[in-house]
């Protein structure tokens, strides 16, 4: 027994000898000419903002020294682990579970499913990871759409879907808004955004992506570029792109000229909220009390890890966040579609089910693109146990059958019916800022504005942890502590 123990650790050994000549290698790229990099990289890395695009980055209170900061201090990677800690956990982590055994049972999406409009005004869609489908009071908004098969600047090498996608972009029929949450390759998508640019969509991102989708083809009439806390009246919807804690990238070369943002979306009498991408902030109650209740949130579940705790929501941190922001109906997303962390495929949705099921909240787990409307969720099913890879006599987080504690229905939305304010073509109007809080508040980052301040009596750290120091800097592009590009 212990030859192979022993052959184990050595190819342990060698495969972190690696990884450290893969972090040099990537040091060696930080110190590449700009030349040199754009001439290397493809179009699916984007193009760096300039002109009047750029001139409001660098006008942004969020962008200090050269960089967007996050509304409380953050690392990318936790201090003291390691590369080598890093390719330690990916060895020792169970491989066969970080994958479904076998095809996951994804709901056949056909344009008669969507023919007719919601009978409550509001119907939802996930289509697998972060991107959703959103019928709104009349609108159709898609969300971080990605229909490749990779999320990767190349179509040979990175992440691989682990489930097809629904339907064909084809078939899903016209789009007035597509929302983008930040740059990474599971959330903006080359191909996807191309082939969106042939109909009439606008697109509505945080400060800088635009400069992405303008090298990709997309006209600059149809992009609209946010900062934190601004909103959009595009086509009878309210959009305002919210604070998230997260940091963008798209090459070896990180810039910190793009913006990352979590969404609301508000229609006349239907409210929306998206994560994106982002770790546990007080900011979540700030976001509810200014724009809550929310009809359902849209909220990230998986991809997290020990080595980024700051950057991802756990599940339980996420059914805070919900909680936070003063939603009716939780959707859990960004899982189960691409392995981008050392965690069991079925993990994300289990743990999600059982705080939800702990906390009282309702949740609805559907079926990639299986549609429902929140205002009579579908029942809570554990479908995705009958394909995990779980071993036999594992603990199970979550009773088999349904999980009584978690309510199906959750209670109709109380916020009266907005009315249509005129467009504001393709212009930003910012948002009002209300007078903050009573009682002391945590000292926020680097150019965070009032706003973002959380209200009296939270915690500023994540829940069950000690508060953020506030002397710890937020890590700026290019220092060691870089995530993956995905």
């Amino acid at each position: 027994m212990s030859r192979p123990v022993s052959w184990l650790f050595r190819a342990g050994e060698l495969a972190a000898e690696a990884g450290l000549a893969l972090r040099d290698a990537k040091r060696s790229y930080r110190t590449l000419p700009r030349e040199s990099w754009h001439r290397m990289r493809t179009d699916a890395f984007g193009a760096d903002p300039r002109g009047g695009r750029l001139h409001r980055v660098r006008n942004s209170p969020h962008f200090v020294d050269g960089s967007f900061r996050n509304p409380v201090p953050t690392r990318r990677l936790a201090y003291g682990l390691t590369p080598l800690a890093l390719m330690r956990t990916r060895l020792t982590s169970d491989q066969g579970r970080r994958s479904p055994a076998a095809a996951v049972p994804v709901h056949r999406l056909l344009p008669a499913d969507l023919a007719e409009p919601p009978a409550s005004g509001l119907r939802l869609t996930w289509l697998g990871h972060a991107t959703v489908l959103a019928e709104l009071d009349g609108r159709r908004v898609l969300f971080d759409p990605v229909w490749s098969e990779r999320v990767s600047p190349f179509d040979w090498i990175g992440p691989k879907r682990l489930h097809p996608v629904p339907l064909p972009l084809a078939e899903l029929g016209p789009v007035d808004v597509v929302v983008i949450s930040h740059d990474h390759y599971d959330h903006l998508d080359m191909a996807t955004v191309r082939a969106l640019a042939a109909g009439d969509a606008v697109f509505a991102v945080p400060l800088g992506i635009g400069a992405h989708l303008e090298h990709w083809g997309v006209s600059p009439r149809r992009i609209v570029d946010v900062d934190w806390w601004e909103s959009v009246e595009l086509d009878g919807l309210r959009l305002t792109a919210t604070p998230a804690r997260h940091y963008c990238s798209r090459g070896p070369r990180p810039s910190g000229t793009f913006l990352w943002a979590s969404w609301v979306v508000e229609g006349k009498r239907h409210r929306l909220f998206h994560s994106g991408d982002t770790g546990w902030f007080p900011g979540f109650a700030d976001i509810g009390e200014r724009f809550g209740p929310f009809d359902a949130t849209l909220v990230q579940v998986g991809a997290y890890s020990e080595h980024w705790p700051e950057v991802h929501l756990t599940p339980e941190e996420a059914v805070q966040a919900h909680r936070d922001l003063g939603g009716k109906l939780m959707v859990p997303i960004h899982w189960g579609t691409f392995d981008l962390a050392p965690h069991p495929w079925e993990e994300p949705a289990e743990r999600t089910v059982a705080a939800a099921q702990a906390a009282g909240v309702a949740v609805a787990v559907p079926r990639p693109g299986k549609p429902f409307e929140p205002a009579d969720p579908p029942p809570v099913k554990l479908w995705w146990r009958a394909v995990a890879a779980t071993p036999s006599g594992a603990d199970l987080l979550v009773p088999d059958g349904l999980a009584p504690g978690v309510p199906d229905t959750p209670a109709a939305l109380t916020a009266p019916p907005r009315p249509d304010a005129p467009l504001a073509a393709a212009k930003p109007a910012p948002a009002a800022k209300p007078a903050p809080a009573a009682g002391p508040a945590p000292e926020p980052a680097a150019g965070t504005p009032s706003a973002t301040k959380s209200p009296a009596g939270r915690a500023a750290g994540r829940p069950g942890t000690a508060k953020p120091r506030a002397t710890e800097p937020d890590q700026p592009p290019g220092q060691d502590g870089d995530l993956p590009l995905l």
